[in-house]
């Protein structure tokens, strides 16, 4: 048994945006950013005493060198924080969080960010030919969304939720079952965010526009679903499947951060324990 468990001592995220909605103008690493500054301040945590940083990132393309390293630096982190982007698909901020627990169950760090950031919004078109030039006739431009996020490596154009509804037959869930549990799930988020149950871990973003600044502070999608269309909607990967836009994930955008530490550390510094 460890005497010296891992224990978090920070957290925070920001408002989970829509696809191409209120967050569309800020990069993963910007949200990414906020996450992290508002996790350590809330830790309580100088800057310079975080000596690793683990950020999971599925879409990195166009966001420059060392997305992981841009929002430690973005957050006001010290130069001597190791900094590395996890991409391990939709597991990629859980895997992060797994990899700061075993490094400080070894002893190999006393500090540790760990979280995800995305901006599916933001996942630029690629022209894979024109590395060496397209020369003559037409070409094919590449949704890295779909490319490095939501289609299958090794059966090209095969779509996430393709899987998902060979899981539906496999599993034999009901179109009804899948819809009554979507709209359970919407119902209790616009509870949540009605009764500000979300509002402790949520760090408000600020998004610049011609207007001026705007501050976004509540998740974005649960407020535009509307609960009666859901039944209604039709399949949106097999001719006659059973998920849809609604009962499937949403293509989202938002960042979210905890800062790890072990216990015999937290009670040195004076760091709280959350969990």
């Amino acid at each position: 048994m460890n005497n010296d468990p891992v224990v978090i001592a920070g957290y925070a995220r920001t408002p989970m945006g829509g696809f191409q909605g209120a967050l569309s103008p800020l990069k993963a690493t910007d949200l990414g950013a906020a996450a992290v500054k508002a996790a350590v301040a809330r830790a309580g945590v100088g800057a310079n005493a975080v000596d690793r940083i683990y950020m999971g990132c599925v879409l990195p393309a166009g966001l420059g060198q060392a997305p992981a390293r841009q929002a430690a630096l973005g957050a006001g982190l010290g130069l001597n924080t190791e900094a590395t982007t996890v991409n391990k698909m939709c597991g990629s901020g859980m895997q992060a969080a797994i990899m700061a627990h075993e490094a400080l169950a070894a002893g190999a760090a006393d500090i540790i960010v760990a979280g995800g950031m995305e901006s599916m919004t933001n996942a630029p078109y690629a022209l894979p030919k024109h590395r060496a030039g397209a020369r003559i006739g037409h070409d094919r431009i590449i949704d890295t969304m779909m490319m490095d996020g939501l289609e299958d490596a090794y059966e090209p154009g095969k779509a996430m939720g393709v899987f998902a509804e060979d899981a539906v037959r496999d599993y034999q869930f009901s179109r009804a079952d899948q819809d009554d549990y979507a709209i359970r799930s919407l119902s209790r988020a616009n509870a949540a965010i009605a009764s500000g149950a979300f509002k402790r871990e949520i760090t408000p973003v600020t998004v610049s526009g011609r207007g001026g600044d705007t501050i976004i502070d509540t998740d974005e999608q649960p407020g535009k679903a509307k609960p009666d269309k859901i039944p209604s909607l039709r399949p949106a990967f097999v001719k006659d499947g059973t998920i849809t836009a609604a009962n499937a994930s949403s293509i989202s955008d938002g960042a979210a951060a905890l800062v790890m530490t072990r216990q015999s550390v937290a009670e040195r510094l004076g760091l709280p324990v959350v969990a």
